[in-house]
C-alpha cells in the first residue's frame, strides 16, 4: 500500500486567491466567493501536479490533457514502485493490474504506458477503469478481488491516479465549480494484492457491494466539452447520502450479522465535511470512526479514487486492528452509486 503526493503543496487561502486571479472576472468579488467556499471545505493544503503560476498556460483540453499525461505518468509510477517495493515483490510476478481514473484520458492507458518502467510482464492481464469518479478506489478493490478469485495463487496491483486541479474551468462561476475548486486535490495511491492461496498480512475482502441509485444520473459526473471536464456536482448530495446510503451500508453489514458498532476501521472517502457528518450521523458513529477521512481530507483535499488508499495506508501505519476484526471501505461516485467493501483482519 503505498500513496503518494506531487511536490507542489498550497495553503487553502493560498489557492482560493490564486484560482479567483485565473477567471475572467477575478476581481475583489470573485475572490471573495472562493474563499467562502474554500473556508467551508474541510481542507487545509492541497498538493497540484503543477506549480501555480503553470495554470495560465493551459488553455484549452489538448494542451491539459497533455499535462495531465505527462505529470499522471510520473505519479503513477512512483505509487506503483512503492507498492511494490513495500509488498516485497518483483513487478514481474504481478499478474493483473487495474488502473482507474477520472481526470485525463490516454490510449494507450496509464498502466499500459507503465508497464515497461515498472518491469511488469509482457503478458499482464490489464484493466482500465474510466468514468467511475471517487468510486473508483473502492470499485478498483473489487475488481481485483474478482479477478484473483479465478487465479487464487496470483498478484494484482491496483492503482488510483488522479489530478484533479487539471480538470479546472476557469470561467465557470456555478456553486458546482466553486465547490470543487475549493475541495479536490492531486494525488495517487497503489497497492499489491493476493490470493487466497497465498499468505499475506493485510485485511482480506469478505464481501462487495455495487449499487446505482435511479433517478440520480445528473448528480455526479462531468460534462464534456471544448474546454475539458465540466463538473456536476448537485447540492442535493448530502441528503440523498442521508436517504439512501445509511441504509445500504446497515443492510450490506446486516447480511453479515454485523452491525455499523462492529466496524473497527472505517475507509471512507471524504466527498466533503457535510457528506462525512451525514454519514456519522446516520450510522450513529463516534467521530473518532471517521476521523483518518476527516484528516485526509484536511491534509491533501478530496483526492477522488485515491482517496480510499490513501486512508486505508493511514488506517495500517497508524497499527493493523486486532486480529478477527472488522473495516468498511466506502466510496461514492458518478451514477449515483456507492461502493462497499468489508474488510476483516
Amino acid at each position: 500500500m503505498h500513496g503518494v503526493l506531487p511536490a507542489h503543496r498550497y495553503g487553502q487561502r493560498e489557492l482560493a486567491g490564486a484560482v479567483a486571479a485565473l477567471r475572467p472576472d477575478g476581481d475583489g468579488h470573485a475572490r471573495a466567493l472562493a474563499e467562502r467556499f474554500a473556508a467551508g471545505a474541510g481542507v487545509e493544503f492541497r498538493h497540484l501536479a503543477l506549480p501555480l503560476e503553470r495554470f495560465a498556460e493551459l488553455d484549452g483540453f489538448g494542451r491539459t490533457n497533455d499535462a495531465w499525461l505527462a505529470a499522471a505518468a510520473e505519479l503513477a509510477e512512483r505509487a506503483a514502485a512503492g507498492a511494490l517495493r513495500e509488498a516485497e515483490l518483483p513487478p514481474e510476478q504481478v499478474d493483473f493490474v487495474v488502473s482507474t481514473t477520472v481526470t485525463g484520458v490516454a490510449a494507450p492507458s496509464l498502466e499500459a504506458r507503465l508497464a515497461p518502467r515498472l518491469g511488469l510482464r509482457e503478458d499482464v492481464r490489464r484493466l482500465p477503469l474510466f468514468g467511475l469518479g471517487c468510486a473508483g478506489g473502492a470499485a478498483g478493490v473489487a475488481a481485483v478481488d474478482d479477478l484473483l478469485a479465478g487465479r487464487p495463487g496470483g498478484t494484482a496491483l491496483l492503482l488510483a491516479t488522479e489530478l484533479c486541479s487539471l480538470t479546472l474551468q476557469r470561467a465557470d462561476t456555478s456553486t458546482a465549480n466553486l465547490l470543487a475548486t475549493a475541495l479536490f486535490g492531486d494525488g495517487a495511491g497503489a497497492l499489491v494484492a493476493v490470493g487466497d492461496a497465498v499468505d499475506c498480512a493485510g485485511p482480506e475482502v469478505v464481501a462487495t457491494r455495487s449499487r446505482l441509485y435511479p433517478g440520480t444520473e445528473r448528480l455526479l459526473g462531468w460534462e464534456v466539452g471544448d474546454s475539458g471536464f465540466r463538473i456536476l456536482l448537485g447540492a442535493e448530495l448530502p441528503e440523498l447520502v442521508r436517504l439512501f446510503v445509511g441504509e445500504e451500508v446497515s443492510s450490506f453489514l446486516a447480511a453479515h450479522d454485523l452491525k455499523p458498532n462492529d466496524v473497527t476501521a472505517w475507509v471512507c472517502h471524504p466527498g466533503g465535511p457535510r457528506v462525512l457528518d451525514v454519514l456519522q450521523d446516520e450510522l450513529g458513529l463516534p467521530a473518532a470512526a471517521l476521523a483518518p477521512s476527516r484528516a485526509s481530507l484536511a491534509r491533501c483535499g478530496n483526492l477522488s479514487s485515491a482517496s480510499v488508499l490513501h486512508i486505508l495506508r493511514d488506517v495500517l501505519a497508524a497499527g493493523p486492528p486486532p486480529p478477527g476484526s472488522y473495516g468498511l471501505m466506502l466510496a461514492l461516485g458518478p451514477g449515483f452509486a456507492s461502493e462497499l467493501i468489508l474488510l476483516r483482519w
